[in-house]
């Protein structure tokens, strides 16, 4: 008798305490969808959202980058987003979230390695001038022209001659594009010193992640207070206002996600063009054709 009645009084507890994580998430959805309901519309929270699941947040942004997809695909946009930034301080982490909810004949990514000796001998711009969205494209440039105002000034990859026609002819070319059609946006991740130093070392003893460090990202590190002010030079020279730079607080890798795509969708102004649900066909009748035998193929082993 007494079983049945602990029995009862735990089931009861189980329920009850259910019930209570059942309304706090409801509560937090319904703060978080307060702020950020409609994106495509336009509208922008008036604070930081303090509570947050990050995995829906991300979900809810990517479902409005398929439908900022498409509409860019239907009105024939052309869309180049330049991502730059310190080593490690997550410019390839927001460009894999925006990329993978995204038809890849849309939406592309361009990371150009060194330039060849062919190149080198090239106008400055040329190679990234092939890389540019025609209609109807979205193209994420992990890191873009501006090599030669950051690495290349800093490292000695350019002449001082190159790198001051670069201030000056950047600003002209970004016109031409912006003049030419192309929505060009531009963002700057930016990390503090210590973060930097602590995802360095996660890095180096994390075999997964060991192949996004290499010796340039090491040399690099010594020049910290040259990039920086490289940067503030560059920003001088091209933060305009027809091609502005917007910097993302990039400390905390999720939120610079979550902040930077939230930002980008407010930058085109679209509308929810996504198709109505397809239905699927019947499927072809049965003519008696036999199929080949399992063992005459060359199947994978069920390890998993």
């Amino acid at each position: 008798m007494g079983d049945g009645k602990t029995g009862g009084k735990k089931k009861k507890k189980a329920v009850l305490e259910m019930a209570g994580e059942v309304l706090r998430d409801a509560r937090e959805v319904a703060a978080v969808e307060a702020h950020w309901h409609v994106l495509g519309s336009g509208q922008v929270p008036d604070k930081p959202v303090k509570k947050y699941k990050y995995i829906d947040e991300l979900a809810k942004l990517q479902f409005e980058l398929i439908k900022l997809q498409e509409w860019v695909r239907v009105e024939g946009l052309k869309v180049c987003i330049i991502f730059e930034g310190r080593d490690a301080a997550g410019k390839g982490g927001v460009i894999k979230r925006i990329a993978e909810s995204l038809n890849p004949r849309v939406c592309r990514i361009v990371a150009l390695g060194t330039p060849t000796e062919k190149e080198r001998g090239q106008w400055y711009f040329q190679r990234y001038v092939a890389q540019l969205p025609a209609k109807g494209e979205i193209v994420l440039f992990d890191r873009s022209w501006y090599n030669r105002a950051g690495v290349e000034k800093v490292m000695g990859f350019c002449t001082d001659d190159e790198y001051e026609e670069f201030l000056r002819s950047c600003p002209l070319f970004e016109e031409m594009l912006v003049q030419s059609g192309i929505i060009l946006i531009k963002y700057w991740f930016s990390v503090s010193d210590e973060e930097q130093e602590r995802r360095f070392i996660e890095r180096t003893t994390n075999p997964i992640k060991r192949w996004k460090l290499s010796p340039m990202d090491l040399e690099s590190r010594k020049h910290w207070v040259e990039y920086s002010q490289a940067k503030d030079v560059m920003l001088k020279h091209t933060d305009l206002k027809r091609t502005p730079w917007y910097i993302v607080d990039a400390d905390n890798k999720k939120r610079a996600r979550l902040n930077c795509i939230a930002h980008l969708l407010r930058q085109i102004p679209y509308k929810d063009l996504l198709p109505e649900a397809l239905e699927l066909p019947p499927r072809q009748e049965d003519t008696g054709y036999k199929r080949p035998a399992k063992s005459d193929q060359r199947w994978v082993p069920g390890i998993y």
